[in-house]
């Protein structure tokens, strides 16, 4: 029961964080402005910060692990690998999908976001240890 609610705790915010990205990635566009450039400002932004929160996420799951099963080198590294390689298969998925395209250039604009959420646990893990 106690490995269950770890679980439910450190892991499934992240894949239903992940499910919610999969779902939106197979909806047709929408645009919050008739001007090309705005809306892609804004959905850019909106991808960075998505999958910043998706880093969050699985660092928390990987930081809760016991001390003996990763070191904390690897605790920042996995999550940024398995976001990117979400990020890469989610743009392969919307080229599946009616009215999407999956671009190169969103996984590096998806794995800026990581990026920066990385940086950002790196630097204040004293202030994220209050949300993990």
């Amino acid at each position: 029961m106690v490995k269950f609610l770890r679980f439910v705790r450190y892991w499934l915010p992240a894949l239903i964080w992940m499910s919610v990205i999969f779902f939106f990635s197979s909806k047709q566009r929408v645009s919050v402005s008739e001007e090309p450039a705005i809306n892609f400002i804004v959905f850019k932004i909106l991808h960075m910060i998505e999958y910043a929160t998706l880093y969050f996420l699985l660092f928390r799951g990987f930081y809760s692990l016991k001390n003996k099963e990763l070191s904390i080198h690897e605790r920042y590294l996995y999550p940024f690998i398995l976001a990117m390689v979400y990020a890469a298969t989610d743009e392969w998925h919307q080229t599946f999908s009616a009215h999407r395209e999956g671009t190169p250039r969103d996984v590096i604009i998806d794995t800026l976001g990581v990026f920066f959420m990385y940086i950002y646990t790196r630097k204040h893990l004293s202030f994220i240890k209050r949300f993990i």
